[in-house]
């Protein structure tokens, strides 16, 4: 569920990143990537030694429409 939205959305990016980050604080882990399953696809937080953290998935269309003026 996402503001602006106002529904449910296929996947969240900064919810799954936060997630992530999240997970890998409170466990004091030291993996590199996190792979976290969602109803849009699988998505991978990758971490970087220096700090660094990536989202990675696929980017796919799921909606068009049109503006009616």
């Amino acid at each position: 569920y996402e503001r602006g939205v106002e529904d449910e959305t296929l996947s969240c990016g900064t919810g799954i990143t936060a997630a992530a980050i999240s997970v890998r604080e409170m466990t004091q882990s030291s993996v590199d990537e996190i792979s976290v399953s969602t109803r849009g696809g699988e998505l991978k937080v990758q971490f970087e030694e220096n700090g660094t953290v990536w989202l990675k998935g696929p980017a796919l269309k799921v909606f068009s429409g049109e503006v009616a003026l």
